[in-house]
């Protein structure tokens, strides 16, 4: 789920400081670190990050937060740059969100990033409205790849990649769509589809 700007330097601060020290820092000290000096400031964005999947609190002790770990190993932030189309190609839109995911989904952290789905092209794939997926950001792709697509300089798309010499084919993952088929030169590819993540 994601986080807003202020939500991810909290839990990012309270990582680090489990990390350092060994123990959850206090509210106070979690306010003092950022210039807020009341408590129930604090305590809002703790709360937001325990609702969200962030951070576990024991809430019979003090110092009692810390960062959730998903199945014993790391959760990483990474940047929710908008949403794709798996469908129509829509303009491509940049939020300044974070997502946590799973440390292992991740194959290079600091070329990575997470987009959200809307429509149904690629529901064979099991990729469908709504989902998230985590993108490696690279320029290039291999046929067959599921790729992030932006046409003619401003349209961003889901679909599977092949070359067909100085043409791509852009494939949808559902027979009731037809592929696009658009020159080379017309088609900037902004990353690989290698992880998805679902809401429930």
């Amino acid at each position: 789920m994601a986080l807003t700007r202020r939500q991810r330097q909290i839990y990012d601060f309270i990582r680090e400081f489990v990390s350092e020290n060994g123990y959850s820092p206090s509210l106070e000290e979690i306010g003092a670190a950022f210039g807020l000096s009341s408590v129930a400031t604090v305590h809002k964005h703790v709360h937001h990050l325990v609702e969200k999947g962030f951070l576990k609190k024991a809430w019979n002790r003090s110092r009692s937060v810390e960062p959730v770990e998903a199945s014993g190993e790391t959760v990483v932030s990474l940047p929710l740059l908008g949403i794709v189309a798996a469908g129509a190609p829509i303009e491509a839109i940049e939020d300044h969100e974070t997502i946590a995911v799973p440390e292992s989904m991740v194959p290079r952290r600091g070329a990575s990033f997470v987009l959200r789905v809307r429509g149904e092209s690629m529901i064979d794939e099991q990729i469908r409205d709504g989902d998230f997926v985590i993108v490696e950001s690279l320029p290039d792709a291999r046929d067959g790849d599921t790729v992030v697509a932006i046409l003619h300089g401003e349209d961003a798309t889901l679909k599977k990649f092949y070359r067909k010499g100085a043409m791509v084919r852009l494939e949808p993952a559902n027979a009731a769509l037809e592929p696009i088929e658009v020159a080379a030169a017309d088609v900037e590819v902004r990353g690989i589809v290698r992880g998805l993540l679902r809401r429930y």
